[in-house]
């Protein structure tokens, strides 16, 4: 009896979103996939995180070069602006992608496409910490006239964003404060680190610069919300997500990454459900 051919997986990225995908690559994927190496641009985290899972360092790679070699699926789960390189690199070589920084992207798209016909590489984007996306895909074909993200986060999930340290002062804040309205290319461009669903709807539906989006943080809620207008021919739709923080950084929707891990379910199942 033949055993069946596990896919090799290799994760750049070791922090809270890589090490989940990793364990559950190890765990739950096991029959169907294998972690084949883990790279971060902080070597300690690899190292670390491939202790964690093996016992020893033999799943780091020194180099992302390294770890396309060894890997027939890249996952990139690093940053919006590394993203891009990881995903050029990755697809030159014949390798399938998984881009958890979508936002990195934006205003490559051209490229990408080439690449991935070029070296017959698929490129996968999960939804990530939205709900709506299929009907959104679905409602495009026959004609979407508007789509409008609204997302609210405690102004602690904002630390660290320059756009926003440049503009407002959230400390002590008492009520709602929009932060940013505008075309999803901009929330992009502004929250590379916030609003990665922006830019899923965006290349889901109607295009980035037509895609509206509005953030405002709000002291009063304690998870990630966020609500989607979709007006079409075919429906109206509105879905409301409200998203429970992933444990080791706040910054980032557990649905997020329960949304990669479908899309590798996906990827490695024959039956395919759902748009």
């Amino acid at each position: 009896m033949n055993r069946r051919r596990r896919l090799k997986i290799g994760i750049v990225g070791c922090g809270a979103i890589g090490s989940s995908l990793a364990k559950e690559i190890v765990t739950g994927l096991r029959k169907d996939a294998s972690l084949a190496a883990l790279y971060d641009i902080k070597p300690q985290k690899a190292q670390a995180l491939s202790g964690k899972l093996t016992g020893s360092k033999k799943l780091c790679a020194d180099s992302l070069r390294s770890l396309i070699k060894r890997s027939e699926l890249v996952i990139e789960a690093s940053s919006a602006g590394a993203s891009w390189e990881i995903a050029s690199q990755s697809l030159s070589a014949g390798c399938k992608i998984m881009v958890m920084s979508v936002g990195g992207m934006v205003g490559h798209l051209d490229e990408l496409y080439a690449l991935s016909r070029k070296n017959n590489a698929m490129v996968y984007f999960p939804s990530g910490a939205i709900s709506g996306v299929d009907a959104l895909k679905a409602a495009n074909i026959a004609g979407v006239r508007k789509v409008t993200l609204t997302t609210r986060k405690n102004p602690n999930a904002f630390s660290g964003v320059e756009y926003v340290a440049r503009h407002f002062k959230l400390a002590g804040l008492k009520k709602d404060k929009v932060l940013f309205s505008g075309s999803a290319a901009q929330a992009v461009k502004y929250f590379p680190q916030n609003i990665n669903v922006a830019a899923v709807l965006g290349l889901a539906g109607i295009g980035m610069r037509k895609t509206r989006v509005r953030i405002i943080a709000s002291p009063s809620v304690n998870k990630n919300i966020h609500e989607i207008e979709i007006e079409s021919r075919a429906a109206k739709i509105f879905t409301r997500t409200e998203n429970i923080l992933h444990p080791q950084n706040p910054k980032t929707s557990f649905l997020a990454v329960l949304s990669a891990i479908a899309t590798l379910k996906q990827i490695l199942q024959p039956i395919k459900i759902g748009t």
